[in-house]
C-alpha cells in the first residue's frame, strides 16, 4: 500500500511539481473541475484514489484513463492532444517524459517517508570512540561502527549493519539492515545500500603453490573500494575490493540485486547493471553503459563508453564502439538444441571444408 501523506503535509499539485527538479521538462497542467488537487501520495492507474496522482507512459493503457480515479494522471504529449478538451474527473499534467517525471515524483514521496526515521543512536549499537559521528545520523538496533569510521550528515543506518575500520560515508546515504562494509571503503553522499551487500571482501586471488601439494597461496588484497555520488546497490550485491589500486565505482551507478564485482574492477559514472551480472577481474566499463541480466564479463577486458549488452551475453574480448551487443544463444527443445550444438561444435570444420572448396573453384 503506497505511503499517503498526512493531509497537512500534503502539496497542491502545482507546488508539488515546483519542488521537485523538473530541469529540461516540458509540463502543462489543465483540467476540470479541479486544475490544483492536493496531492498526498503516487499511485498506478488502475488503484491511485482521490488525493493521488498517477501516470501514463503506455498508449496501449489509454483506455484505463476512463476508470481512472486518480486527483492527477501525467501524460505524454501525443495523448494529451487526443483527449481534448473534454471534462475529466482529473487534472492532467502534461510531460514530454512522463516515465521521468514519475521517477521524480517517487523519490520525493519516498524521501519523505524515508526521513520519517528519527536522528539518533539506538542504545544497542557498538561504536567505537574514535568513529565520528555527523549530525542527523540514523544509527539502527544492533549496528557495528569500528574505529575511524566517518559517518556523514544525515546518513541511516538500518538495523544491523556493519562499518569496518577507516570507511567513510558520505552525506544522506541510506544503509537498509544488514548492510556490510568492511574496512578501508569510502562511499561517496547520497549512496542507497540494500539489504545484505557486501562492500569490500577480499578479491578471488591466489596463486598456485607446488609446495603446498598443488595447492593455493591465498594473495592478500590490499586495495580498497571507492564508490561515488548518487550510486545504489542492490540486495546481496557484492563488491570486491582491489589487490593494490581499488575497485571504483563510478557517480550515478546503479547496480542491480545479486552482482558480482570482482577485484580491481572500475565502473564509470552512471552505469547500470540488472541482476545477476557477473564482472571479473580488471575489468574496465565505461560511462552510460548498460549491462542486461545475468551477462558475464571476462577478466581484464575494456567496455568503451556507451555500450549497451544483451541479457544472458558473455562478453570476452575488448569492445570499444559504442552500440548495442547481444551473445545469446537462442533457446530450443532439447533434442533439437543438441542436433544444433553438435553443428556450432563443428563450424571450424565445415569453415576449413569451406575454404579448400572455395580455393579448388578457383
Amino acid at each position: 500500500m503506497p505511503v499517503l501523506l498526512a493531509p497537512e503535509q500534503a502539496p497542491s499539485l502545482t507546488n508539488l511539481l515546483a519542488s521537485i527538479n523538473t530541469a529540461g521538462l516540458n509540463i502543462f497542467i489543465a483540467g476540470e473541475p479541479q486544475p490544483n488537487p492536493v496531492i498526498r501520495g503516487i499511485g498506478s492507474l488502475q488503484q491511485a484514489g482521490p488525493d493521488e496522482i498517477s501516470f501514463l507512459s503506455n498508449p496501449r493503457l489509454k483506455n484505463e484513463l476512463d476508470a481512472c480515479k486518480a486527483a492527477a494522471v501525467i501524460v505524454p504529449p501525443e495523448i494529451f492532444e487526443t483527449l481534448g478538451p473534454r471534462n475529466l474527473p482529473y487534472a492532467l499534467v502534461r510531460c514530454n517524459q512522463p516515465y521521468l517525471l514519475y521517477a521524480l515524483l517517487a523519490q520525493w514521496f519516498d524521501q519523505h517517508r524515508v526521513n520519517q526515521l528519527p536522528a539518533g543512536i539506538h542504545p544497542t549499537a557498538v561504536i567505537h570512540e574514535t568513529a565520528q559521528i555527523d549530525d542527523n545520523v540514523h544509527i539502527g538496533p544492533h549496528c557495528v561502527i569500528e574505529a575511524n569510521v566517518h559517518i556523514g550528515q544525515g546518513t541511516r543506518l538500518g538495523p544491523g549493519c556493519v562499518v569496518g575500520e577507516k570507511t567513510v560515508l558520505g552525506r544522506n546515504c541510506l544503509l537498509h539492515a544488514r548492510v556490510v562494509i568492511y574496512h578501508g571503503v569510502q562511499v561517496g553522499s547520497r549512496a542507497i545500500l540494500h539489504s545484505g551487500c557486501v562492500i569490500g571482501a577480499d578479491g578471488f586471488g591466489f596463486a598456485p603453490d607446488p609446495s603446498n601439494q598443488g595447492g593455493w597461496a591465498k594473495i592478500a588484497q590490499l586495495g580498497g573500494v571507492h564508490i561515488g555520488d548518487d550510486v545504489e546497490i542492490g540486495a546481496n550485491t557484492t563488491i570486491d575490493r582491489g589487490a593494490l589500486d581499488d575497485t571504483v565505482i563510478g557517480n550515478g551507478v546503479k547496480l542491480d540485486n545479486q552482482i558480482m564485482i570482482a577485484h580491481n574492477v572500475r565502473i564509470g559514472d552512471h552505469t547500470a547493471m540488472a541482476a545477476c551480472v557477473g564482472v571479473a577481474g580488471s575489468t574496465v566499463i565505461g560511462k552510460r553503459c548498460t549491462i542486461g541480466g545475468a551477462s558475464m564479463l571476462s577478466g581484464h577486458i575494456t567496455l568503451g563508453d556507451d555500450v549497451h549488452v544483451s541479457g544472458g551475453t558473455a562478453i570476452t574480448s575488448n569492445v570499444s564502439q559504442p552500440g548495442r551487443y547481444t551473445g545469446v544463444y537462442p533457446f530450443a527443445e532439447h533434442v533439437q538444441w543438441q542436433k544444433n550444438a553438435a553443428v556450432v561444435s563443428q563450424l571450424s570444420q565445415l569453415r576449413r571444408r569451406l575454404r579448400a572448396c572455395e580455393k579448388n573453384q578457383d
